[in-house]
């Protein structure tokens, strides 16, 4: 496998893995932080009985979801850089597709765009075919 197709593919799943924890993370993680619970910074709602361990600022969806997901977007922003110089994008380009992994669903369709648009350059530009094995 070529070092193109690897780093791409690499790309696509850590652009859902990122996404899906994004997600976790502002839906589920940080409302339970700061919304619910008699302890939380800004507290919506009595956290449900025999789960108030889960909600307030010691909650551990915290730990199970934030923290992942931080160490998970770095590993993202070095395969976006990985592609990048692979496949020449610019700086701006790259910096969109890196930004969006910080916004909940936007990774998700940048990632469609970016699939798309190299599939359009590879129908566009097919690679040479590879010479035949002489025996």
């Amino acid at each position: 496998m070529d070092s193109a197709r690897v780093s791409f593919t690499l790309y696509r799943v850590l652009a859902y893995v990122t996404g899906v924890f994004l997600l976790g993370l502002t839906f589920v993680a940080m409302p339970a932080k700061y919304l619910v619970g008699e302890t939380a910074r800004f507290s919506l709602a009595p956290a449900p009985p025999g789960l108030e361990h889960w909600f307030g600022p010691e909650s551990p969806l915290m730990l199970f979801i934030a923290m992942p997901h931080g160490y998970i977007y770095m590993v993202y922003v070095l395969v976006v850089l990985w592609v990048s110089l692979g496949r020449r994008w610019g700086a701006g380009r790259t910096l969109g597709v890196v930004l969006a992994g910080t916004i909940p669903v936007l990774g998700f369709v940048v990632e469609r765009r970016v699939v798309r648009g190299e599939r359009t350059a590879r129908e566009a530009d097919p690679a040479p075919a590879q010479p035949a094995a002489t025996g």
